[in-house]
This record gives C-alpha cells, structure tokens and sequence, in this order.
C-alpha cells in the first residue's frame, strides 16, 4: 500500500531517502539568497513592497509645505508698535494698518461687510489706469448726465474729456458722472464694467468685497470690509498715476469751457486740514453707510493707513488714530469732513 511521501512495510511507514541531488539543489538555492541579501542598496525588510525588495530606489521623505505669505492686512504688528485708541462713538469697522508691510496696528472687526459708498471709486480707477492711457478721450454721455449724489457737475454732454481729467473727477469730487463715462469707455456698458471689477476683486481675493456700481452710490450688494479695502488702497497706491491724484489737495485741470479749466477739490478731511504727511485716499458717504475713509499718512521714514467705516467723524477719529502712531505733529486748524 502506498501512501503519499513513503513506503509502507511490516505495519511502519518508512520516508524515503533524499537524493545527493535534490540536497545538492536546497544547498544551492540557499546561498543563492545568501549572496542576493547581502548585495549593497538591497531592502533587507522581507515585508518591503515587490519593488523595494528587487531594489528600487526608496521614496525620499516629503519636504515640508512651502508657508504660504501672510494675507495683506491681516497679521498683527509686534506688540510695541500697535495702537490703543478709544472712542466715545468708535465706527462700525475700522483698521490701522502698515502700507509697506501689511501689519496692523489696530482694528475694529475688520472682517465685517458693510456698505463703503464712494470707496468703490478705488477699484474703478484701478481698472480705468490699467486699460487707459492718460490722454484717450473719454465721452460724456447722457447716462452719465443722469447721476445722482456727488458729480463734477459740468462735464458737457458729447465731448470727449481726457482720462486723466476724469479721474481726478473721479478721485476728488468723487464725481458719479466721472464713473459711469470712465465704467462705457473702458467696458462699453456699465454692467460689462461692473462684472470687470467682481472679477478683479476675485482676482485680488477680495473675500468681502462685491461691487454693484462703479460710483458705490447704490448701497445695496455693494459692499467691503476693512481689510480688503487696505488691500485695494494699497494695490491703488502702488499705481503712480494714482497715487499722484489721490494725494492733490487742488487741481486745475485742461476742459473745454470757458477759461479752458476746470479747478477741482479733494474731499479728504486730512488733506483739507493740512494734516502733516497725508497723502491719500478717498472718502465715501450715503446715508446707509455713513462716513467712510481710507487716508494715509507718511512721516518719519513711516507710511501708516486708516480704513474706517460708518464713522461719526471719519476725520477726526483718522486723526486720532495716525496722532496715536505718529509722534505729535504741528497744531493746525480743524476741518470737518466733506463728502
């Protein structure tokens, strides 16, 4: 009777004997594996994967993410240069902040949305430099003798008025007119203009921010918060041919009427009062969102902001704020705000 593996005889199963041979193949076999482990650069892990074990390369271990840079306006200056200001009536929102660096010295929910009216003149300007040159003539349309608040009020209807005049319009008067001709010649119609600059807020991760107009005087889903108007003032000044407006306390200006000029005002508080070292923004009001401000102010090697938004007094509490952060300039005589 055979059974699988022996023999059996007399009752006892007997194995069979190994041949040389078969013991010749095991011994062989076995230094073959010997030689394999040993070779340099082998995984010696028998739990390795199929190709770690037939000597691929290991995977180097993962650099660490590159740190993404600090929002602007967003990340708090050291503690010895921040700024403690109270006030009686404080505004809705407001920020301090670090033109260069981006740092803030002070802030009031700087994250809240709310209306900022002729704030949003900065974007229209913004896109108006970007895609217009200083002399392309800007026509006068009769949308744009229909619109209501604040306007540079003598824009004459089918003449075309250079770029540079209209934002200096726009700018200081904070001129509704200016943007609705500016808003037809760069995009054709105000609603193509208007989607441009939704697109650019995006674009600028503007993550408050949502336009409705170009002259910011329809308050409703027009609107920003502190932080991303610091941003959108510091992307304005960083363009020369605004910063040079936006820091012009009078101008006169090249237009077709009588005398060939046309003399136009600032409304910022800071720079009607002589504040020391002002040298911008823009103002904003509708009776929705109050007085808003964005100034800024240079002095002592120093370029410092102010974002403010439905303030009591926007220049007053400016002051205070840059008065605070800046050691005390001159006396000088009080202007209140004009919008």
């Amino acid at each position: 009777m055979t059974r699988s593996g022996g023999v059996l005889q007399g009752g006892r199963m007997r194995r069979r004997r190994r041949t040389p041979v078969v013991g010749a193949v095991l011994v062989a076999v076995a230094l073959a594996v010997a030689i394999v482990l040993a070779l340099p650069g082998q995984s010696h892990d028998v739990h390795a994967p199929a190709s770690a074990r037939a000597g691929a390369p290991r995977r180097a271990s993962l650099a660490p993410p590159t740190p993404r840079r600090p929002v602007y306006a967003s990340v708090w200056a050291p503690a010895s240069r921040r700024v403690t200001v109270r006030f009686k009536v404080p505004p809705r929102a407001g920020l301090m902040w670090d033109v260069r660096s981006g740092q803030v010295l002070w802030a009031r929910d700087p994250g809240r949305v709310l209306p900022i009216a002729s704030l949003t003149k900065m974007m229209t300007a913004i896109l108006a430099v970007d895609s217009r040159g200083p002399d392309v003539g800007v026509l006068v349309t009769k949308q744009a003798l229909a619109y209501q608040g604040s306007g540079v009020g003598v824009l004459p209807r089918g003449r075309r008025i250079a770029m540079e005049t209209m934002l200096y319009g726009l700018l200081l008067p904070s001129g509704n007119d200016a943007a609705i001709a500016i808003a037809q010649n760069v995009a054709g119609t105000v609603g193509r203009f208007v989607a441009e600059m939704n697109d650019r807020a995006r674009t600028m991760a503007l993550a408050c921010t949502h336009f409705t107009s170009p002259s910011g005087f329809q308050d409703a889903g027009n609107h920003s918060c502190a932080r991303d108007l610091a941003l959108l003032a510091h992307a304005l000044l960083l363009r020369p041919r605004l910063a040079r407006i936006v820091g012009t306390r009078r101008a006169a200006l090249p237009f077709p009427i009588k005398g060939g000029k046309l003399w136009l005002y600032n409304n910022n508080p800071l720079l009607l009062a002589r504040y020391p070292g002002t040298d911008g923004v823009k103002t904003g009001y509708t009776e929705h969102a109050g007085q808003c401000l964005v100034a800024t102010v240079r002095r002592g090697g120093r370029w410092l902001g102010v974002v403010l938004l439905h303030s009591p007094d926007s220049g007053l509490q400016a002051e205070k704020l840059f008065d605070a952060a800046f050691p005390a300039p001159p006396r000088r005589a009080r202007v209140r705000s004009i919008h």
